[in-house]
């Protein structure tokens, strides 16, 4: 199952908005304890907030919303090898797919509250929801209120989005920019004022909408009430929530005990496994998760980072970064950017530059008006590729611990931005990185992709695209089912796959990442599997589909040093098989039958040369394709790409293309067969365009039989005829443009000679050939013979 990023967690517009001694029920003490501290996720000025008022208050204890089970991580977000962001990642231990992530960045209260608690030795409790209740719904991949407000048909609840309400009221379209001015850019002398006030807006907003707004936030919130009752009897009355200012008005309610219990009665459960995985600012900037879907998390990060002269430091970041891509920028841009910036916000009346007065200012100054270098900045600025770092000693899976320990030692580090990775394999560590990515990819770890190499460089080259994802860790932990090593799971799971495959095409493949991937012991088990579908596999498209991935794999022997007798015996035998039985197979093929053929035909040609036996096998393919290229009841496609292809290989003597091509061009045939031997025998990526280019007289013939096509049936052939002519180079395409509306040069090359083609001459000129020498020799550097 895919694992989902989202997690029960409050509105998306959640804000700091709490109360101390909102309610009766929970007042007293010097301060109104408990103090409930109502914060937007991943806002710096909330976060800002929860520091100023815990280090006013000083709590015992600091109650956070998250899931209750991860008490027992929560010291090791203290270690110094802790780095946000980081996510706690909570799944099934029978189910790994399901999965949950509460991702924390060094701007999000939770994170600071946490961290305001381990420095001073006040204790930490999580009082949300356990995640083995979260795990164990129906569907746990569902909204949780974090993006904008509607009807939930399947609750019956009403879903709003209180940021939305709040700047509404105040007489502001843009929720974010209205929650930037309100809250992120605003400094109060008093720490608890913010809290307040929201805390006002969001029950009244409560009133209007209904306690909870969502029978699941109900549920949650008793759970949360129950963890706060327990907190206050084993610290207090001095503690501290951090919490969804939308759930403060409901923590602050005056409730039973029995009431809360009830609510919680009857609820599923599943065993869970939780722990701590490094998170990306990209990943924040996706509208799932535990409040995510903010915009600009790197922009966020520097408010947080830089509360004082902020917009002067944002401005150096951004020039700093467009000097790195080479654009000229010098110390009075960015000074005039930051005037801008500030002029733009009085203009605005607003009381700081936010976020879209910089990036105008960027753009004007900068940029220079260009969005080219400002998506530049978009993207590694304004969201980021930060990623998070985590103890070694975090929990994990032991196929988690095996993949962190390889790629330690084969220096490997999991990295947030994309990066190109060239290998070569003759390298003793540049083999252990390949067979690594590869076994992680047959586990469907996809860390790294295969990316098109540097041309030329043959079989001991590898290029690879890596990036990691937060999601990684859900698929090692799904992949930990098939063994405790990377390699024992790569193993375990290539044979399953050896043992449930019913089609050629897949165990060959499969064998094929098995060499690649160096899983000497799962081979035999393949091999078994592959031995027994190709004797009892009689179709002759299976056969030609399947023939490819041997050849590759034959390449690796000497390379990856891997033993592949047995299967060159597999492929000499398909191959054998493929030659007997495909001309008898293509006869009376409808087009899109004919088409498919091609594609196989055209593999099984690259493939048989690179068999062990090619030079063996090459008469008996060419007899094949001299069989196909001739047989009227072939059809038209494959008869021409039998007839290339001899062609290619120098199979055909000088002067026997022209016939075969005036034969399937006679009158006598039907334009759609002939449009179709045309497509076959000049049309895909195979260089046909250069070919009617360099030999004169196939296109006289193309040109004569085009200019004979009646006009009834021209328009039948038409769109044939387009698609073959317009995979062209446009260079190629207006040079023979050019050569037909010549024509033949009187007297010259082209003149008509009797058989020859009318236009075209029907021998080589050695004579103007011979006259290029000269300056080949010149390009070269040769010297010429006499």
């Amino acid at each position: 199952m895919t694992p989902t990023t989202t997690v029960p967690g409050p509105s998306h517009a959640q804000g700091p908005a709490p109360a101390r001694g909102a309610a009766p029920a929970v007042g007293g003490g010097r301060s109104g304890w408990p103090l409930v501290l109502g914060v937007r996720h991943h806002g710096p000025g909330s976060a800002r907030a929860v520091r100023a008022a815990l280090e006013a208050e000083k709590p015992a204890a600091v109650l956070v919303e998250g899931p209750a089970e991860a008490d027992a991580l929560v010291a090791l977000a203290g270690d110094e090898a802790m780095r946000p962001p980081v996510a706690l990642l909570a799944h099934a231990v029978d189910d790994p797919g399901r999965a949950a992530f509460w991702p924390m960045a060094e701007f999000s209260p939770e994170w600071v509250a946490i961290r305001w608690a381990l420095d001073r030795g006040a204790a930490v409790r999580f009082i949300d929801l356990p995640a083995a209740h979260t795990l164990a719904a129906a569907d746990p991949i569902r909204s949780d209120g974090e993006e904008t407000g509607g009807e939930d048909a399947g609750s019956g609840g009403l879903r709003i989005d209180p940021l939305a309400e709040l700047a509404r009221a105040a007489g502001h379209e843009d929720p974010e920019r209205w929650w930037e001015d309100a809250v992120e850019l605003r400094d109060d002398a008093d720490p608890i004022a913010p809290f307040e006030a929201l805390a006002e807006a969001m029950g009244a907003l409560r009133e209007v909408y209904g306690h909870g707004g969502h029978p699941r936030d109900l549920v949650r919130e008793a759970y949360m009430r129950l963890q706060l009752r327990a907190a206050r009897k084993e610290f207090g009355d001095e503690v501290a929530v951090v919490c969804g200012a939308w759930h403060v008005p409901a923590l602050v309610r005056k409730t039973t005990v029995a009431a809360d219990r009830a609510l919680l009665k009857g609820l599923p459960k599943v065993r869970t496994e939780l722990t701590w995985v490094p998170w990306t600012h990209r990943r924040l900037a996706r509208r799932s998760g535990y409040g995510a879907g903010i915009d600009a998390p790197g922009w966020y990060g520097h408010l947080f980072a830089a509360p004082d002269r902020s917009v002067e430091r944002w401005m150096a970041k951004v020039a700093g970064l467009l000097r790195a891509e080479d654009h000229p920028v010098s110390t009075a841009h960015v000074i005039e950017a930051v005037r801008l910036a500030e002029s733009l916000a009085a203009l605005r009346g607003r009381p700081f530059p936010g976020l879209d007065e910089t990036t105008d200012a960027v753009r004007a100054v900068l940029c220079e008006g260009s969005d080219v270098p400002l998506d530049l900045v978009r993207d590694r600025l304004v969201v980021g590729d930060v990623l998070g770092e985590v103890p070694a000693g975090a929990p994990a899976v032991p196929l988690q611990r095996d993949l962190s320990r390889l790629q330690r030692s084969l220096r490997l580090k999991p990295e947030a931005l994309e990066r190109a990775l060239d290998l070569d394999l003759r390298k003793e560590t540049d083999g252990a990185r390949s067979r690594l990515l590869h076994r992680l990819r047959l586990l469907g770890v996809d860390w790294g992709a295969p990316a098109a190499g540097r041309a030329g460089t043959g079989t001991f080259r590898e290029a690879w695209r890596l990036r990691w994802e937060p999601e990684l860790h859900v698929q090692v932990a799904e992949a930990g089912v098939w063994g405790t090593t990377v390699e024992s799971a790569a193993t375990a799971k290539a044979a399953s796959r050896a043992r449930a495959a019913t089609a050629l095409a897949d165990i060959t493949a499969l064998a094929e990442q098995c060499l690649l991937a160096g899983l000497a012991d799962a081979l035999p088990v393949v091999m078994r599997a592959l031995a027994d579908r190709a004797a009892l596999d009689t179709d002759v498209a299976h056969l030609a589909q399947a023939l490819p991935a041997l050849a590759r794999s034959l390449r690796y022997g000497d390379v990856r040093a891997t033993d592949t007798t047995a299967l060159a015996e597999v492929a000499a035998g398909l191959a054998e098989r493929i030659c007997v039985g495909l001309p008898p197979a293509c006869a009376g093929l409808d087009a899109d039958a004919a088409a498919a053929m091609r594609e196989r035909i055209d593999e099984v040609h690259q493939a048989l040369g690179l068999l062990p036996d090619a030079a063996a096998l090459a008469d008996r393919w060419a007899g094949v394709l001299h069989r196909l290229a001739t047989r009227d009841r072939t059809p038209g496609v494959l008869r021409g790409r039998a007839a290339r292809l001899l062609l290619d290989e120098g199979r055909l003597a000088e002067g026997e293309a022209a016939p075969l091509m005036s034969r399937a061009l006679s009158p006598g045939t039907p334009p759609q067969d002939a449009a179709a031997w045309i497509d076959g025998f000049v049309g895909g990526a195979s260089g046909g365009g250069l070919l009617l280019v360099h030999d004169e007289r196939l296109l006289g013939l193309v040109d004569a039989w085009l200019t004979s096509v009646p006009a009834g049936a021209f328009t039948d052939v038409l769109p044939l005829l387009r698609r073959t002519f317009s995979g062209y180079e446009p260079g190629v395409r207006r040079t023979l443009g050019e050569l037909v509306a010549r024509g033949p040069e009187a007297g010259g090359p082209g003149r008509s000679t009797p058989g020859g083609v009318p236009g075209f001459a029907t021998g080589l000129d050695r004579e103007r050939a011979d006259g290029v020498l000269p300056l080949l020799h010149l390009i070269l550097g040769t010297e010429a013979r006499t």
